[in-house]
């Protein structure tokens, strides 16, 4: 249990389940983190991201913020690429929490197995593109209106999303 600043990080458990979904829940009223307009369920939500690489930050017994794998494919020559979801709790934003996470996702993915990660981030979202730019990602283009909001103050916008991935170092690419 890795320990930075008084966070602790750990293997996200069921137990962790109404705290990470409250996280999402103030991801998607930012309307800068996700298509997402409800959040789901736990079974929904656990069932859509891989069991293995899951962390929460937790300070004090409070989770501050949570990472998850997704699977971009059931296609096994995908099978070591994985979407990256890094949430960070209102109070806890910038303050090094989502760093902390997104390292130790890196190094837990490599050891799984992965050896790419991607992530799809709004333009408008510049913490979150220098967060992963910070950790290895490249920006590998914009796809231009690529969903509909259906919610909140962007209904009946259109969406860009910026494509960012990282190559695992220890995968050989």
């Amino acid at each position: 249990m890795p320990e930075s600043y008084g966070v602790y990080l750990r293997a996200m458990q069921p137990a962790d389940a109404d705290a990470v979904l409250k996280i999402y829940t103030e991801g998607i009223a930012t309307g800068q983190a996700t298509f997402e307009a409800e959040v789901p369920d736990w079974e929904k939500w656990n069932s859509g991201h891989l069991p293995q690489c899951r962390w929460v930050a937790e300070k004090q017994n409070t989770i501050l913020g949570w990472a998850a794998l997704s699977q971009v494919s059931p296609r096994k020559v995908y099978s070591g690429v994985a979407e990256v979801s890094i949430y960070v709790s209102g109070t806890s934003q910038n303050k090094g929490i989502g760093s902390i996470l997104l390292e130790h996702l890196i190094r837990s993915s490599e050891d799984s197995g992965f050896w790419t990660l991607q992530a799809q981030i709004f333009p408008e979202n510049k913490i979150s593109i220098h967060l992963h730019e910070k950790h290895g990602f490249c920006k590998n283009g914009t796809r231009k209106q690529l969903a509909l909001m259906t919610y909140g103050p962007r209904t009946g916008e259109w969406r860009d999303v910026v494509l960012m991935e990282r190559r695992s170092t220890k995968a050989g690419i």
